[in-house]
């Protein structure tokens, strides 16, 4: 389920590296949940609507931005915390909220990026590697990433194929700093073929690694 948010304008510049402050927000929400200490069955967008000036970004208008969860249950808390908390960062606040419905994905087979795709892997000798659209490995990863969080949520789908669609031209990296790691991610649609409640999972929860702290949403 998606909670679709409207921010006022900002009263303070947004640094361009605002990603930790977004994730302290929305755990602020989440608050003392036991989503913490499992996989991340969530995923959020970063913000909508900037404009760069005197390198911040200005929301002149506000901005929009989603939240999606798995458990039902849990956006119900959420919307809660918006509303009694509504104050996010450099004077952006929340000033509505908005919930969707599950959407149908029967015929829907591309999804784009809210966020970029992050793909990592722990190698023997104990170093991360990172991955992008352009490693043969990256499309693999996907599907392992998505199907470990689908057995933790108690689905499974033997049809489920997963691929960058390497074929979009405007497909780019983007290094994301957080706490002082660069993190090389991709921003570029991907094709699901799956069953209808498998896609409509991976629309939720979001794609590739490190969700839980804004990579990978998807739309």
């Amino acid at each position: 389920m998606r909670i679709h948010l409207e921010l006022t304008p900002n009263t303070k510049p947004v640094p361009f590296e605002y990603q930790q402050k977004l994730v302290g927000t929305i755990h602020k929400w989440i608050g003392n949940n036991s989503i913490h200490d499992k996989i991340s069955l969530y995923s959020f967008s970063w913000l909508n609507g900037g404009r760069m000036k005197d390198n911040a970004l200005q929301f002149r208008n506000g901005a929009t931005m989603f939240i999606s969860f798995y458990d039902e249950q849990i956006v119900k808390q959420i919307v809660k915390a918006i509303l009694q908390e509504p104050e996010m960062f450099c004077g952006l606040v929340v000033s509505g909220v908005s919930i969707d419905n599950d959407p149908q994905l029967n015929d829907c087979d591309l999804f784009n990026c809210a966020s970029p795709i992050l793909i990592k892997r722990k190698l023997a000798d104990g170093s991360i590697k990172q991955f992008n659209f352009s490693d043969a490995e990256a499309n693999q990863y996907l599907k392992e990433t998505l199907l470990s969080k689908m057995r933790e949520a108690g689905l499974e789908d033997d049809t489920l194929d997963i691929r960058f669609d390497t074929s979009y031209n405007k497909k780019k990296l983007k290094l994301v700093r957080y706490h002082g790691i660069g993190n090389k991610a991709s921003i570029c649609p991907v094709i699901i073929k799956a069953k209808p409640e498998t896609k409509l999972f991976a629309w939720n929860v979001g794609l590739g690694n490190s969700t839980g702290i804004g990579f990978g949403a998807i739309y």
